[in-house]
């Protein structure tokens, strides 16, 4: 997926959200260049930075996506994560966040 920038509260646009129920959809581009609508689902720390698990909207089927939430001037912006040492780390804190749901 590619690289986008994240619709939050601290953003200059003009949002019409439902705050009881409120939905963070992202538009993000896939390797064949189709737009894919993705729900950031949550949100989790390793170490110093901060990453996001997002899944596709209306697809209860597909895999999700981790990006990693790099902080900008007008909100966060979304990256692949390429390291392979950083993806183990993440993998890890993930799979740890998930046994200590269940």
């Amino acid at each position: 997926m590619s690289d986008k920038h994240v619709h939050d509260e601290n953003c200059n646009h003009d949002h019409d959200h439902d705050h009881e129920a409120e939905e963070y959809v992202l538009t993000l581009t896939d390797d064949e260049g189709n737009d894919v609508e993705m729900v950031l689902v949550e949100t989790f720390d390793v170490g110093e930075k901060l990453y996001a698990l997002l899944l596709e909207r209306g697809n209860p089927e597909a895999d999700g996506y981790i990006m990693r939430l790099e902080e900008e001037e007008d909100g966060f912006e979304l990256q692949n994560i390429e390291d392979e040492k950083e993806w183990a780390a993440v993998e890890k804190a993930y799979g740890e966040l998930i046994e200590e749901s269940e």
